[in-house]
């Protein structure tokens, strides 16, 4: 006689396990990371270049906001890990973008 064969869930690996450790999805605070991790790259590389200050300043300014409220509303180390990481390289963006032209810079005024 066949036996059923007891199907137990797979657990993530990867990124997902470091993200997602207490066994729960986070769908909303995984977006978060993954939104200010792009946010702090673009802010990050385009500070390097002086003539894309509005780019680094608005990307960086819009990482450091998403960063924060993804850290208010984070659940595991891992989320609040990756959110500083990528919120430093925000605002790090955002300072020197800011030292380049500023927000505005030749827009208005």
């Amino acid at each position: 006689m066949t036996q059923a064969v007891r199907q137990t869930p797979r657990s993530p690996r990867g990124l997902l396990a470091v993200l997602n450790s207490d066994g729960k999805p986070h769908p909303l605070e995984n977006t978060l990371v993954a939104v200010t991790v792009a946010l702090g790259a673009l802010a990050f590389i385009s500070s390097a270049f002086k003539d894309l200050h509005l780019l680094s300043s608005w990307s960086g300014l819009a990482g450091v906001l998403t960063g924060a409220y993804g850290q208010y509303i984070s659940a595991t180390t891992g989320e609040r890990f990756f959110l500083v990481i990528a919120m430093g390289a925000a605002a790090i963006g955002l300072f020197l973008g800011i030292a380049h032209g500023g927000l505005w810079g030749g827009v208005i005024g």
